[in-house]
């Protein structure tokens, strides 16, 4: 199977010459900063509304500012279109699921199987999002002791794409239960890359400032002060 590496020739050009004065970002702006973290969402329903392209590109687009180990700027991503590339997704997450759900506890197995997991039916725009762990960019800096830091970079990439898909009224839902060596495979990627997202993308059916696995009765929020540790 074809692959299709999304190459945007806005993208050469995405990150301008720093200005020679730094902004000054308002109250009024810092509040809607904090909304759009509430809002952003993982979007598993969607619309089957087309995505205007401009808006795809300004969504990848707001990638290319995301810090990278090294500045190896180690993203890359791909375009699933395809009805062959998207049936084989779905049966990658078809198949891995029904393990999932095979593993869960007997007393969770019916909550888990009632879960919506996934909006791979739907969503009018979908994105392998890999790591290219054998990229020369970057000298290696900083990935002999951690070498995972490239992964790291790239999601620093995929929540960057996430607020901007949010301000622009759209979702994105990321798909994690694949198994990411066959989904290489089917895409037929360069050796070396690794998968880091699959993603979603398209407009809600729905809008909630809470998670949807806390509506479902899956998990609650965690509070704050346990997850802050001082020594």
């Amino acid at each position: 199977m074809q692959h299709s590496v999304w190459v945007d020739p806005m993208i050469a050009g995405a990150i301008a010459p720093a200005d020679t004065e730094p902004p000054v970002f308002s109250p009024a702006f810092r509040r809607e900063l904090e909304a759009l973290f509430q809002w952003r969402r993982d979007v598993r329903r969607f619309e089957t509304t087309s995505v205007p392209e401009r808006l795809v590109s300004q969504v990848i687009r707001a990638a290319a500012t995301a810090p990278s180990v090294g500045l190896s700027e180690p993203w890359r991503f791909v375009r699933v279109g395809s009805a062959a590339a998207r049936k084989a997704v779905a049966t990658n997450f078809e198949e891995m699921n029904a393990l999932a759900l095979a593993a869960q506890p007997t007393d969770k197995r019916a909550l888990y199987a009632r879960l919506k997991l996934a909006g791979l039916r739907d969503a009018p725009v979908q994105l392998a999002v890999f790591s290219d762990e054998g990229s020369p960019q970057g000298g290696g800096l900083g990935v002999a002791t951690m070498p995972e830091m490239r992964r790291y970079s790239v999601v620093c990439a995929v929540m960057q794409m996430w607020l901007a898909a949010r301000a622009r009224g759209l979702g994105i839902g990321w798909v994690s239960i694949v198994d990411p060596h066959r989904l290489a495979s089917d895409l037929a990627v360069p050796e070396g890359w690794s998968l880091v997202a699959y993603l979603c993308l398209g407009y809600p059916v729905e809008e909630h400032t809470d998670p949807e696995l806390a509506r479902a009765g899956w998990q609650d929020r965690q509070s704050l002060p346990d997850r802050v540790l001082h020594r």
